[in-house]
């Protein structure tokens, strides 16, 4: 019950936002249009581009909401009183899982039904995958942006730490250079960056008609991911009561 509350009081909180449910809603639309608009005379280009890049904005936009949520919740004081209830950290981490999870469905379900309906996105696997890699995707986004919040004093550093937790996952998932083309040295830090498994799984739905195995691997890898930095997360909250 605990955890369904919570669930519900941040999914209030959310709804409450309307430039937060803007941002979940139109950016991906709006970028995946622009990117159709951009390589409309090359539709493999934006087959390709646009898939992969169904799972990256809800990565971006999820770490950069919760990394300033969670901030604004240490630096008001919301955090602490919550602590100081029969509140549980995994009650609170998973709520802010299920709940961003739920938007992530709805961002993902949003983006690919105007990916494939309207611009033509061309993929020899099922929507659904995608969706679902989508919303690991977001969710591994979360993970990674209440454990950035950890570290930071202000809403503004939490913002600061997207170049050194995300961006440097963008430009060695495989997006701009193959994996095969880089440096040794190179790959074997990509290797350690679950972004590049999510950016494999949709490469499979990309090029096959059936799952495979390799995309059930790298879904593992992404969820994985997501249970060690929840974890991790829930190691920088402290209770001020036992």
């Amino acid at each position: 019950m605990i955890l369904l509350h919570t669930t519900g009081r941040i999914l209030r909180q959310l709804r409450h936002d309307r430039r937060t449910v803007a941002m979940l809603v139109a950016v991906p639309t709006l970028l995946l249009t622009l990117l159709y608009f951009m390589y409309e005379e090359e539709e493999f280009v934006f087959d390709r581009i646009a898939l992969i890049m169904l799972g990256v904005f809800p990565f971006i936009i999820m770490f950069l909401i919760t990394s300033i949520a969670m901030q604004r919740e240490r630096t008001t004081g919301t955090l602490e009183r919550l602590l100081t209830t029969p509140l549980r950290k995994t009650d609170l981490l998973f709520g802010y899982g299920l709940a961003f999870g739920v938007a992530a469905a709805v961002q993902a379900s949003l983006a690919a039904a105007l990916a494939y309906l309207l611009l033509d996105l061309d993929t020899r696997g099922g929507a659904g995958y995608v969706i679902m890699i989508a919303v690991a995707n977001a969710v591994l986004g979360m993970a990674l942006g209440l454990l950035a919040s950890a570290f930071a004093k202000t809403e503004f550093q939490a913002v600061q730490f997207m170049p050194v937790l995300a961006v440097p996952q963008l430009l060695l998932c495989g997006l701009f250079v193959p994996r095969e083309l880089m440096a040794g040295w190179l790959q074997a830090v990509s290797d350690v960056m679950p972004l590049t498994y999510a950016v494999e799984a949709l490469q499979e739905v990309g090029t096959h008609a059936e799952p495979t195995g390799t995309m059930w691997r790298d879904f593992a890898i992404v969820a994985g991911a997501v249970v060690v930095a929840l974890a991790a997360a829930a190691g920088t909250l402290r209770r001020r009561t036992p």
